[in-house]
């Protein structure tokens, strides 16, 4: 017996069992919809995060790369700009003939070098005494005579004074209590010395400045 079924045929009825099917149809059709777009959006996310890990793996190496750059302009830099070299230290050379000169004077005219050089011990506080006369007047003389002298500063001894900041060490000396910074303010207890001008004669290249006192022979 052979059975013919005409696919052409459209149902006459609706029962249950169509029910079930088309609901079974539409529930697969809403899974398989969610699962696409759980799919699409877990891709979109992993997308996402790897955009932003290279980012902030990236933003490391460049920071360390402009850090290497800039220490190799450092590098450059000090490179190029040499340290200052202190100035050299120039010490004066003085010749010992100007000194042994005034000292020939001093002699000549006050006989200093026998006055420092006699034992004055046995004498008398008077004969030293008329000695030192003699001594002071010739070295006077001998000073005034080759050197102009001027005092330092133009206050009395005893006034008070101020010194400012930068004041010239080498021609005021603290003594006392020093403490702190300039300015200071002291009493002046000597004024000083400074020599203005000197007049030492020049002297001949066979003249042996050495010889301060010459031996006397009276014949």
């Amino acid at each position: 017996m052979n059975y013919a079924i005409d696919l052409s045929l459209k149902p006459t009825t609706f029962d249950l069992w169509h029910v079930c099917l088309a609901g079974t149809v539409v529930v697969l059709a809403l899974i398989l919809l969610v699962v696409l777009l759980r799919i699409v959006f877990a891709m979109l996310r992993c997308k996402k995060n790897r955009n932003q890990t290279h980012a902030v793996s990236a933003e490391p190496t460049v920071k360390i790369v402009e850090k290497i750059v800039e220490v190799e302009k450092i590098v450059e830099v000090e490179k190029l700009v040499p340290a200052p070299i202190p100035e050299p230290v120039i010490l004066k050379e003085s010749t010992p003939d100007a000194a042994l000169q005034l000292l020939g004077l001093l002699q000549k005219d006050a006989r200093f070098i026998d006055f420092i050089q006699e034992d004055i011990a046995n004498f008398s506080d008077a004969d030293v005494g008329v000695a030192a006369r003699v001594v002071h007047e010739g070295c006077k003389k001998a000073v005034h005579e080759h050197f102009t002298l001027s005092p330092i500063r133009t206050e009395l001894e005893g006034n008070q004074v101020t010194l400012p900041a930068g004041f010239d060490a080498a021609s005021v000396r603290l003594t006392g209590n020093i403490v702190g910074s300039a300015p200071f303010k002291g009493t002046l207890v000597h004024k000083g010395w400074q020599v203005t001008d000197v007049r030492l004669a020049k002297l001949t290249q066979a003249h042996n400045a050495s010889i301060v006192a010459p031996a006397e022979v009276e014949l």
